[in-house]
């Protein structure tokens, strides 16, 4: 393997190099946590990996097979029903200092975020689900843009102390429910260590080739406990050194040699991008502001055989789904047309007439 190869095999690690026959869930599972906070978007980053169509994976949420809350970092992710409760506990303490200070700014304190999740549990109880704007309005907290960020913090911190996950979605709004009537709690629990090494192993199988501060930025921790655990499971692993840089992934990734030509449309927010600490592998730095912006805001990106060569935005009218594009190179009107098959697994999981601008 070398450097410029790298992206070729996250391909195969991301389960883009071919279409899975994985269930939405079985996606989510393999990836530990997905980032979701582009409700739209996090529902195609499942799409484009396997052959469900979006209301099949919307059905997976709503049912509690994929869970959407916030875990590993201060945004939304999808989280396996199987991993939600050793997960939350191993992040939530870390993510929870973010909802803290955001509550305190608003004269919020533990024990006034304790009385709220203790009211909130009663408003959701017997699988009562409701919006965030219902929940506010009967915790007494106006709908004004300086208290919508102490909403925000309110049910995030609900959703760190394993009280509150995603609920059934309310036409086009998000709603809340408990997570235990959502998922059972496991009899027993992992030590900080075992969930470590859980969480890092799954980050590697299905993030590599990546380095130990990709790792850290993905998960939120920082790199000397990433190196450490690393260390307790590299015989699970295999290692690379490029240019002095070592690169984990999982023992038996495919070789797959010549590597066929693919092109792939992906959300804004993918994994592809946004899991790794540096992303020149996947991109030319002089593109990079139209990739992502400074504050963080990721782009939909067209991909081809691993590297961004464009970026792309979807508008849905009344009987149709317009795609704009805008590729970083000039490109032949043919090599359009053949970059534009792409996007027919994204017309299959709408289930709708795409109209390329």
């Amino acid at each position: 393997m070398i450097y410029e190869e790298i992206s070729h095999y996250r391909l195969v690690s991301q389960k883009l190099y071919k279409k899975s026959s994985c269930s939405p869930q079985e996606i989510v599972k393999h990836f530990g946590a997905m980032q979701a906070q582009d409700y739209a978007m996090a529902k195609w980053a499942i799409g484009s990996r396997c052959n469900s169509n979006e209301k099949e994976i919307e059905e997976a949420i709503n049912s509690g097979k994929i869970i959407r809350t916030h875990i590993l970092r201060p945004t939304w992710h999808f989280v396996s029903p199987d991993d939600i409760y050793w997960m939350l506990d191993l992040s939530a303490p870390q993510v929870k200092r973010f909802t803290a200070s955001a509550a305190k700014k608003f004269g919020y304190d533990d024990k006034k975020l304790d009385q709220a999740n203790a009211s909130i549990e009663k408003l959701l109880a017997g699988n009562n689900h409701l919006t965030r704007d219902e929940i506010m309005q009967e915790l007494g907290i106006k709908r004004t843009s300086s208290e919508d960020f102490l909403s925000a913090a309110i049910m995030m911190n609900a959703e760190l102390d394993g009280l509150v996950c995603n609920g059934k979605m309310k036409g086009k709004q998000i709603t809340y429910a408990l997570l235990e009537e959502r998922v059972s709690k496991p009899n027993s629990k992992l030590t900080k260590e075992e969930a470590l090494a859980k969480l890092a192993l799954r980050y590697f199988e299905s993030h590599g080739p990546a380095t130990v501060l990709d790792f850290s930025w993905w998960s939120g921790f920082p790199p000397t406990i990433c190196q450490k655990t690393i260390n307790a499971i590299e015989l699970q692993l295999n290692c690379i050194t490029i240019d002095n840089q070592q690169y984990w992934f999982k023992k038996d990734l495919k070789n797959e040699g010549n590597f066929r030509e693919s092109v792939h449309f992906l959300p804004a927010f993918d994994e592809i991008l946004i899991s790794y600490k540096t992303r020149e592998v996947s991109f030319n730095t002089e593109h990079q502001s139209k990739v992502f912006t400074n504050n963080g805001i990721f782009k939909p990106i067209i991909l081809e055989n691993g590297k961004v060569i464009g970026i792309w935005k979807r508008t849905f009218k009344k009987d149709h789904a317009k795609i704009e594009t805008e590729f970083f190179n000039e490109i032949e009107i043919n090599k359009k047309e053949l970059l534009f098959e792409g996007i027919k697994s994204f017309e299959r999981y709408l289930k709708t007439k795409i109209v390329i601008d």
